[in-house]
């Protein structure tokens, strides 16, 4: 039986492992101090599979509700890394788990990262931020996650050495990673616990991303749809429009593909774009593709424009030289389809590629470019 789902508004089908929710709702309360913490059988990144008692030789267990996606998540994972390392010999035990249903995650929400919140993902993030604790994976089922209540990305839960719970909330008292915090109230607990004192303030609000419940995927179905919906076009450039578009004098970064519906690579690669282009439009960027198809072709190249869903700007070149093109792009490009490039607000040329992109490194680029946290908005 599942603690705390206790609000039903449809119903739940409990199949086999891994748990399969199917509801309209369900109320889920955030565990009250003093209560034990439930047990959980969650599979970690390195494949293991951990439960509670993997974690009985520690004094006191530090749990953390946290995701990849998040921007306030993100900026708090040094933090927790520095804790754990702080109070590494200690009897201090550290893990997080991440809540979030990958289905319930709209890529509109995915601006502030490279990452979505799956399980593989989880792994890329973990190697790249040298994770040195367990990270553990409750998006499927959220038998856990549900049990302990986490309102927010990232969300604390301390536990005593008899695994009552004595503290819940923010691990300090500013999620921006550029400002020292007054209140460091998740170390301030874990010592007052080391010292067998009560602890001075046993709870605090959290700020962050919602947790992302796989019954609550309404937006992101209705943005899929927004986007199926989306109107699409293809306007005809010639080299001096280009170049102004090259020159990027406006206030976004401005990512280019420029490719052709006879280009085996750019067809297939294109897709990604339109993914990069939900990701990020809602920040400071742009996605412009750039068709090197001859301009009779047009026609050809809307239809596959509109096949993909790309409703972002969309070009091509209406003159008849392909050199006059290069030029216009990129004097150092030799020619070679496709070709991408990531420009700043004042033209730099941050990123560029001749052929297929890299997904996962071209979006590494643009959320360093953009920024991780809303402190750099």
């Amino acid at each position: 039986m599942l603690r705390k789902a206790v609000s039903y508004s449809w119903f739940i089908f409990i199949l086999t492992a891994p748990v399969f929710l199917y509801c309209q709702d369900i109320k889920v309360e955030t565990l009250s101090l003093g209560e034990n913490a439930p047990d959980f059988h969650l599979k970690g990144i390195d494949g293991i599979e951990y439960s509670l008692s993997d974690f009985e030789k520690y004094k006191i267990l530090v749990v953390l509700f946290t995701c990849n996606h998040c921007p306030t998540a993100q900026a708090y994972e040094d933090k927790f890394i520095q804790a754990v390392n702080d109070f590494k010999n200690k009897s201090v035990g550290f893990v997080a788990i991440s809540p979030n249903s990958p289905k319930a995650i709209s890529l509109s929400e995915l601006g502030y990262s490279d990452l979505s919140d799956d399980f593989e993902s989880m792994k890329i993030r973990a190697k790249d931020k040298s994770f040195n604790f367990p990270y553990l994976y409750d998006g499927e089922s959220q038998t856990t996650s549900i049990a302990y209540g986490p309102l927010a990305t990232p969300h604390v839960f301390i536990f005593d050495q008899n695994r009552n719970l004595r503290y819940k909330g923010r691990i300090d008292d500013t999620e921006n990673p550029y400002i020292t915090p007054t209140e460091e109230n998740m170390n301030i607990a874990i010592n007052e616990l080391l010292e067998e004192k009560t602890v001075s303030l046993e709870s605090t609000k959290t700020f962050g991303c919602s947790i992302k419940w796989a019954w609550k995927d309404e937006w992101t179905k209705r943005l899929l749809e927004e986007w199926k919906n989306a109107l699409v076009t293809v306007e005809e450039v010639n080299t001096d429009y280009i170049k102004t578009v090259i020159k990027n004098e406006g206030n976004k970064y401005r990512l280019i593909n420029v490719w052709a519906t006879w280009c085996g690579p750019c067809v297939i690669e294109f897709p990604e774009f339109v993914t990069i282009d939900r990701m990020y439009r809602g920040r400071n960027f742009e996605y412009i593709s750039l068709s090197a198809d001859n301009l009779n072709k047009k026609d050809k190249v809307l239809h596959f424009l509109n096949e993909k869903e790309a409703s972002n700007k969309n070009y091509i070149y209406s003159g008849t030289n392909s050199y006059n093109l290069i030029e216009a792009v990129d004097k150092d490009w030799q020619g070679i389809l496709p070709y991408t490039v990531l420009l700043a607000p004042d033209g730099e040329f941050i990123y560029s590629i001749e052929g297929p992109i890299d997904p996962l490194l071209l979006k590494k680029e643009i959320v360093n470019a953009l920024g991780r946290y809303y402190a750099d908005d």
